[in-house]
């Protein structure tokens, strides 16, 4: 919800967006060894925009 990035791959694979964001959430929490924020920020940069 905030850059569109969770929202962008669910559309791109024609997933539930709201399901995405929770299993991506519930997955950054539960692994410390898989930075959610740090991936989140990546993905924001390298996905282009829709109108793009």
């Amino acid at each position: 919800m905030l850059a569109g990035v969770m929202g962008g791959i669910a559309h791109r694979f024609g997933w539930n967006s709201t399901l995405l964001r929770a299993v991506f959430v519930i997955v950054s929490i539960a692994s410390a060894a898989f930075p959610g924020v740090l991936v989140y920020l990546i993905l924001w940069l390298l996905m282009p925009n829709e109108a793009d």
